[in-house]
């Protein structure tokens, strides 16, 4: 059987775009295959993202911030936010969200083996797993087979660890949303804590880093109990979720389009925003036009814009900062939030700043720096 689309992949991208496609009434009748080597069956992660109205996943949102503070040793900045809402959305949630919803329509198949290969030749291409091999007349595929060599030389890794805990008396302000406490020891990188109150009593906190190696896992372990105890004042409580990973901050180029009628999405498109990480939103945008595309029969490759560019631009000078130790991470987040408002950041970091947030985000770096990696992202 020779499917309309095959869906290499079922994590956050692939299923989004599944989603999206059978939420289009053009696309509904369309053959789909997804194929990935695990169920998504478990809450292995949290995405959270920001936007200013209600979005597609509005249902499945665990807890919402319209207040959000930075920390550092010198100062602190707690604003509440004008047109953004900060969201968080459990990974089993939105597994379980799309799967119910595609399960009234017939032409979707789930194989779980493990992808080995994927290429194409004429107007067809295939993918060979472990078992079988099967072919479509397109593959979106969000696996690492065609990513660019990541080394440290070209990139940075966003790996963190974070825990939910649950607490016997009220410890947190459930309506305000830390998004960085750098006032933490810097001696692996960039490193800063996040805490996220889902209710008095219960809150993700999450230790980040930006740095060219992980850690042993003890010493995550170690600096989470330590910011419980220490700084948060915590010492009664019970860990209901442990999560872990890590993102690619990198320079390298990845590719939309491989090869003909194979389309990278997610991480492996190039979705991640470079020098942050973030993802989520990125990946909505993305598979919006590509189903675009799709439901007026045009072949899915996205042109990437000048406005597009621009951001890109933007991104890698300041990932060229951080690799290259220009400037620490905690003085470049530093100078950003102290002299910027908090929904200008936001703007800036999901590429919807406009021309006076990107001159105030320019103003608020040093130009040395920047300027010296600014025109080597240009070559």
């Amino acid at each position: 059987m020779k499917y309309d689309y095959i869906i290499a992949g079922s994590g956050c991208s692939g299923l989004s775009l599944l989603y999206k496609i059978y939420q289009t009434t053009e696309l509904q009748d369309k053959s789909i295959l997804v194929i990935d080597k695990d169920q998504k069956n478990k809450n292995d992660r949290t995405w959270c993202y920001w936007e200013q109205k209600l979005g597609p996943f509005e249902s499945i949102v665990h807890s919402k911030w319209n207040k959000l503070e930075f920390i550092t040793d010198s100062f602190q900045k707690k604003q509440a936010l004008e047109s953004y809402t900060y969201k968080m959305i459990r990974g089993i949630d939105f597994y379980n969200f799309v799967l119910d919803y595609i399960k009234k329509f017939k032409k979707v198949n789930f194989i779980f083996e493990e992808i080995i290969e994927i290429n194409s030749y004429k107007d067809c291409c295939f993918i060979k797993t472990n078992k079988n091999t099967y072919e479509g007349k397109y593959v979106f595929n969000s696996t690492p087979i065609f990513n660019p060599k990541i080394n440290k030389q070209n990139s940075l890794l966003q790996h963190f660890n974070g825990w939910v805990i649950e607490t016997k008396k009220k410890s947190f302000d459930s309506k305000i949303g830390r998004l960085m406490d750098f006032n933490i020891t810097q001696e692996d990188g960039a490193t800063f804590m996040y805490v996220l109150p889902i209710s008095d009593k219960e809150a993700l906190v999450e230790y980040t880093l930006f740095s060219p190696d992980v850690l042993k896992k003890e010493k995550y372990t170690l600096a989470l109990t330590r910011y419980i105890k220490e700084v948060l004042e915590i010492d009664d409580y019970t860990i209901k979720h442990k999560e872990s990973g890590i993102i690619p901050m990198s320079l390298a180029k990845f590719k939309g389009n491989p090869k003909k009628n194979i389309f990278n999405i997610g991480t492996a498109g190039g979705y991640t925003k470079a020098s942050t990480g973030y993802t989520f939103q990125f990946i909505q945008k993305n598979i919006s036009k590509i189903v675009d595309k799709l439901k007026v029969d045009k072949y899915p490759k996205i042109p990437i814009t000048f406005g597009e560019k621009v951001n890109q631009w933007f991104d890698k000078t300041l990932l060229d900062v951080l690799i290259n130790r220009k400037m620490s991470g905690k003085d470049v987040f530093c100078k950003l939030f102290k002299n910027n408002k908090l929904e200008t950041i936001l703007a800036f970091l999901s590429n919807e700043s406009n021309f006076s947030m990107k001159l105030s985000i320019m103003k608020s770096l040093p130009i040395i720096p920047f300027f010296i990696s600014g025109i080597k992202q240009l070559k």
